[in-house]
């Protein structure tokens, strides 16, 4: 059996104060929450103060972004054994927004999910196609891209330990949700090429997340499907209340 992932990202929100009072609220929450691994992914700065708020908790900590290089020259950049050193254990790679706005390459991919890996931390590494994909009928081609140069030249073991999120761009802060039928189908996709490359085992063990304007009121249908093994979620995860809800779903 796969363990659900509830995982949040709270992309450019929060101050450090707000991240701790949005734990003091969230964790009596979802204290008995024993059915799914929990994770919040807040930006750079607060990642101090959300792991001293989830100390002792059953929530994680992640980064939204990782660098490839351990260290060097890169203004701005954070490397992952820095963010392991804060005390996180997961990291958001190759996120539809990262792609869009800041020309992420399914190459950057690849090496920033390495560089995770040997640091100790899980990535989440997000595939999905654009709507003009979608309605050309170009889905299955830009996840099998997408997996091919960004996934398939890991190794085994690598793969093993890595969780890949469904998120289709045209469903992310549109309000937009892909029903569960088309987040399946998406999902049967990257298994197959999944099994294709690293074999059944292997296949059937990746946790493959949906991720795309997941709300409390959307999230039970989604998790009914038996593809589906927990949400990236937008948001819906910045509300402790709301959170809470879909974690509990």
């Amino acid at each position: 059996m796969r363990k659900p992932v509830m995982a949040g990202n709270w992309k450019m929100y929060k101050t450090a104060a707000e991240t701790t009072q949005f734990f003091e609220k969230f964790l009596p929450l979802v204290k008995a929450a024993a059915h799914c691994e929990v994770v919040i992914c807040p930006v750079y700065v607060n990642l101090p103060a959300a792991v001293a708020a989830a100390h002792g908790s059953n929530v994680q900590i992640g980064a939204q972004d990782v660098f490839w290089e351990k260290e060097g020259a890169y203004t701005g950049e954070v490397a992952a054994p820095m963010i392991r050193a804060v005390g996180c254990s997961h990291v958001i790679i190759g996120h539809s927004e990262r792609r869009q706005y800041f020309g992420e390459t399914n190459e950057w991919v690849l090496k920033k999910t390495a560089a995770a890996l040997e640091a100790g931390l899980t990535p989440i590494v997000c595939v999905g196609e654009t709507l003009a994909e979608r309605e050309s009928g170009h889905t299955a081609a830009v996840l099998t891209r997408q997996f091919e140069e960004g996934i398939a030249p890991l190794t085994a073991a690598q793969f093993a330990h890595i969780i890949i999120a469904y998120e289709p761009v045209w469903a992310i802060g549109t309000g937009k949700t892909a029903t569960p039928e088309i987040a399946a189908d998406a999902h049967r996709v990257i298994r197959e090429l999944a099994q294709a490359r690293f074999g059944e085992p292997a296949a059937a063990a990746v946790r493959i997340l949906y991720g795309g304007s997941v709300k409390p009121d959307n999230v039970r249908n989604l998790m009914a499907q038996p593809e589906i093994d927990g949400a990236l979620v937008g948001g819906a995860s910045l509300k402790p209340d709301s959170f809470a809800s879909i974690v509990n779903y």
